[in-house]
């Protein structure tokens, strides 16, 4: 018996050894890192069905199954206690061959501060537990605000940052009020309840109860039209007609108040995707996509798992939920019983004829459209990376690449940047800041050289990248170098040189230059990176200044701390009044002591320009 039968007659004795309940397990590999999570009623039946029959797996479960050297086990009370673990432990191992949804803070909500006396409404991308409701997830950012874009012409709400009523009679009425586009609330004329009343509206219409709103804003139009305020019902009308275009926009794939959910999926051999419609008042208002690699496995219970994390997350779930590919009944119910855990009922479908069928067939059309997509796109940034191998004589393709930014504003700020590209695309997860307080004056080379220090001791929740990108030249490639010898480390560093228009025009070993101008897509590649780097860097730079301005420079001095700093600079109007203030002067306000004035009068005597 070789060593390759000798591990499978292990894992089957301890599958044997498992009990017939409810639980979680997770398979790991040689090294002991988890590389899939599944859940099951029955432990014993389910895990031991990988050890045995190979020959039935498909090529993605039996990849998974031959990597497999231990795995463990988690029993749980019910089936549901199980999924719910099971969908935490995804998120917490990232395990390669379990689809997962992307991190939340990625999908943007509408949210509305409801527990306030105005509230506004707006875009976020964390959603809290405050009190406030959220919208969503949308499928993207640009979706989220053509949705906000249509509320605030639909029903007039204030796109300003004024807060209210703190600010009622102190701003003047913008443009959009006097052309009926804002309701106006700075004027003092929109009561609180009548405020509260719009947000109503507007969450109606957010959960999509498009009729509703439409019905509720014909009602307000006669009964203005009626009491002759022609102008409030011109703003109705106005409104309306906003609405209608609005849904004229959108596909119509049903009648008035049907409300449910279209899920499909494209199966590919190098990628599938699930493809998910949102279909409200009987219009198709949005589309969200998820694709999965080759190596990921599509079983029912993965996909069981995937819907449940999904829906966690979202707000809007509706009643019905139609799906365009079979699930057994079983999972069907225990899908069901986990989105009512959420304290909603709804009825899960696989859906076999009718209108929506046809609406899941046209989902599952868009997610082979998009998957292909995927492909073409994926396919680009492939040839990129192999060209820059090839230019660089790598010894493998860099799939995962870092580059380094110093950005700062004399000898103040000193901030590094480092970003993280995976397979040719932004990795917001291996984005890092590192900031130099303690350093005196400005040397680029040794901040660079301490920022790669630094990132050496982070191997452990981030792995080294193929190769490392220094926005910079020789110099900089030759103190990073040096740092990466101390160390011991073996990376590939490259510096990219920029021209006079601020543009790589050429990659540097610290000693040869090794242009990219002539292969195009590794130029671009480059560009892309060079351009997120900078702007991540001086992003996080700037805002580290922010916070040092919000503190007065008052409060150098000793005994002035925020307060009487803020208390001069409203006397004085501004720091140049205080400047110029005698120590009589100063001693008039509340809390200057002689001993204060008269350390002002001499800090600034001493920093006279």
């Amino acid at each position: 018996m070789n060593a390759k039968d000798e591990k499978l007659k292990a894992l089957r004795e301890k599958a044997a050894a498992l009990p017939l309940r409810p639980g979680v397990y997770l398979m790991k590999n040689a090294d002991g890192k988890v590389i899939y999570v599944g859940k099951s009623r029955a432990l014993k039946n389910r895990v031991s069905s990988y050890f045995q029959g190979l020959d039935r797996h498909n090529r993605k479960t039996l990849r998974m199954v031959m990597s497999v050297h231990d795995f463990d086990t988690m029993p749980t009370d019910s089936e549901i206690e199980a999924l719910a673990l099971e969908n935490k432990l995804i998120k917490l191992y990232q395990p390669r061959y379990n689809i997962r949804l992307k991190d939340g803070k990625s999908y943007p909500y509408i949210c509305i501060p409801i527990k306030e006396s105005y509230p506004t409404v707006f875009v976020t991308r964390a959603r809290k537990d405050d009190g406030a409701r959220y919208f969503g997830p949308y499928s993207g950012i640009s979706v989220a605000y053509e949705i906000l874009d249509s509320i605030k012409r639909i029903f007039g709400v204030p796109g300003c940052k004024h807060r209210f009523p703190k600010e009622i009679g102190k701003v003047r009425p913008c443009l959009y009020s006097q052309i009926g586009q804002c309701i106006a609330p700075c004027t003092g004329k929109v009561s609180e309840e009548e405020y509260r009343i719009l947000m109503e509206d507007v969450s109606d219409f957010l959960k999509g109860n498009y009729r509703k709103t439409a019905q509720v804003m014909e009602e307000r139009m006669a009964y203005a039209s009626e009491h002759l305020r022609f102008e409030l019902a011109a703003i109705y009308r106005d409104r309306l007609k906003a609405l209608a275009r609005l849904q004229d926009k959108q596909k119509v794939v049903g009648a008035p108040g049907v409300r449910y959910d279209a899920i499909s999926l494209h199966r590919g051999e190098l990628c599938s995707c699930l493809c998910l419609g949102y279909v409200r008042d009987g219009v198709l208002i949005d589309r969200e996509y998820h694709v999965f690699g080759a190596d990921q496995i599509l079983e029912e219970e993965d996909l069981l798992g995937f819907l449940c994390d999904l829906y966690q997350r979202r707000t809007d779930i509706p009643k019905q939920l139609c799906l365009g590919f079979d699930l057994r009944e079983d999972n069907r119910t225990l899908l069901a019983d986990y989105i009512a855990t959420l304290g909603v009922n709804s009825e899960i479908r696989s859906v076999k004829k009718g209108d929506k069928k046809a609406i899941c067939d046209l989902m599952e059309e868009s997610a082979k459209e998009h998957a292909e997509e995927y492909l073409r796109q994926n396919e680009k940034e492939n040839m990129a990376l192999a060209s820059l191998s090839a230019m660089l004589g790598l010894e493998c393709l860099p799939e995962s690449i870092e580059a380094v930014d110093i950005s700062n504003l004399g000898a103040e700020q000193i901030t590094a940047g480092l970003i993280r590209f995976t397979d040719g695309k932004p990795d917001k997860s291996g984005y890092r800041t590192f900031k130099f307080p303690d350093m005196q004056g400005q040397d680029d080379y040794y901040a660079m050289a301490q920022t790669i220090r630094r990132r050496l001791g982070h191997v452990d929740t981030l792995p080294l990248p193929d190769l490392l990108l220094l926005d910079g030249g020789k110099g900089h490639v030759s103190s990073v170098k040096q740092v990466l010898e101390e160390e011991g480390v073996s990376l590939a560093v490259f510096g990219m040189v920029k021209d006079e228009y601020h543009k790589t025009r050429c990659l540097t070993d610290g000693e040869n230059e090794i242009s990219i101008a002539a292969e195009q897509s590794v130029f671009s590649l480059i560009y892309r990176i060079q351009e997120e780097v900078h702007r991540y860097t001086v992003g996080r730079m700037m805002q580290s200044k922010r916070k040092t301005l919000k503190r007065s420079v008052l409060c150098d001095i000793k005994g002035v701390g925020e307060k009487k700093a803020a208390l001069l600079l409203k006397a004085f109007g501004g720091l140049g009044g205080v400047k110029k203030a005698s120590k009589e002067e100063l001693m008039k306000i509340k809390g200057i002591t002689h001993e204060i004035a008269e350390a002002i009068v001499t800090y600034y005597s001493k920093n006279k320009e």
